[in-house]
């Protein structure tokens, strides 16, 4: 595909995050039944939800803009998705495991994060104030998923359930209250 505008940047950038949404409908509830404490797979249910209007959202952007989302397969989001597959699979149910999960989400989330970002400075260039508000409640919704994520790791993960590699000094350093 030959990009040769600013349009046809953001159509190929906005269809990458279609594709990576929509891998992540399916990816969320995989993770939220994998996930051993509660409010971990009520954060993942949560953002599922969302993600499905995100998904939603992109088709409303690329039908008021008049254009066809390409169809492409986001490469980096498979990847990232596969990861957290990994942890599914070679990990024990319980907090490690819920470590591990959090760890690959947040790893997407800053992937969306970033790509949200620049879609934003795409459409802005476009001179498009309706895209941008569009996108802009996405990326609130991408970052509040991720500081989701961290409250979990703060205040509900017990981590010293697990232990440690060797019976050393433990040397972590403890939560904040």
């Amino acid at each position: 595909m030959q990009l040769n505008s600013v349009e046809d940047l953001f159509i190929y950038e906005l269809s990458d995050m279609y594709s990576a949404e929509k891998q992540l409908t399916r990816a969320l509830p995989k993770l939220a039944k994998a996930a051993n404490d509660q409010t971990l797979e009520e954060a993942f249910t949560n953002h599922q939800r969302e993600t499905e209007m995100q998904v939603k959202r992109i088709e409303k952007i690329a039908a008021d803009c008049g254009f066809k989302l390409k169809r492409k397969k986001c490469e980096a989001m498979e990847g990232l998705i596969s990861e957290g597959a990994s942890m599914i699979n070679e990990l024990e149910p319980g907090a490690l495991r819920d470590m591990a999960l959090i760890s690959a989400a947040q790893k997407v989330e800053h992937y969306e994060i970033s790509g949200y970002t620049s879609l934003m400075k795409l459409a802005r260039e476009m001179g498009d104030r309706k895209t941008m508000a569009l996108l802009e409640k996405t990326l609130a919704e991408e970052q509040n998923a991720d500081a989701a994520l961290s409250k979990v790791v703060d205040e509900e993960l017990d981590l010293l359930e697990v232990g440690t590699a060797d019976d050393e000094e433990d040397t972590r350093v403890p939560r904040a209250a």
